[in-house]
């Protein structure tokens, strides 16, 4: 089995972060996907930097790497596998990343996030759709205001609701599972 196929869509998503308002892979998650270290995946993207424009690859500046550090409550040793300022790969950039990494497993772990990318993208189109096809619907409702004004709290609610459930908070993921209690 490759090891593309190993890699599922929810890896894939749980490794794409919200920095400068642009979804971005790091450097060292997609060096661990490749299954190359990371300063050679830097070292590739070095030597052909022409391929990686501002809006497909950009560098972590401290005070980034601090936020984004302190979001995830880790300590300054652990310091999440950071000891450089990580290199931040749009969609554009994790395709360019195929050319540059011309291994068999950079090529299937390609496609792999990019038809993730893909599938978020037409997601949040087709959130939108909906919510303007509700935005419709309730100015429709609230002009027939006769009849309709005795239900008119219970028709907000319900579209708040559907507001929220569309649009989520976006929160930092938190890492979950059980710890051992020590025994003494």
């Amino acid at each position: 089995m490759s090891k593309a196929l190993m890699i599922t869509d929810e890896t894939v998503i749980s490794k794409i972060y919200l920095i400068r308002g642009k979804k971005v892979m790091l450097d060292r998650d997609l060096a661990e996907m490749y299954g190359v270290e990371t300063s050679q995946l830097k070292r590739q993207v070095r030597r052909n930097i022409e391929r990686f424009p501002e809006d497909f690859m950009f560098e972590m500046s401290k005070a980034e790497m601090q936020n984004w550090r302190s979001q995830f409550g880790t300590s300054n040793e652990d310091k999440m596998g950071l000891r450089y300022a990580p290199f931040c790969f749009t969609e554009q950039g994790v395709a360019m990343l195929s050319s540059v990494l011309n291994s068999k497993i950079a090529i299937e772990v390609n496609i792999r996030i990019i038809r993730v990318f893909t599938r978020i993208r037409e997601m949040l189109i087709t959130h939108k759709d909906i919510l303007l096809k509700l935005e419709r619907i309730e100015q429709k409702i609230l002009k027939q205001d006769g009849q309709l004004k005795k239900h008119e709290k219970d028709l907000q609610m319900i579209f708040t609701a559907l507001r929220e459930l569309l649009n989520p908070k976006t929160e930092p993921l938190r890492k979950i599972g059980f710890k051992r209690k020590e025994e003494d």
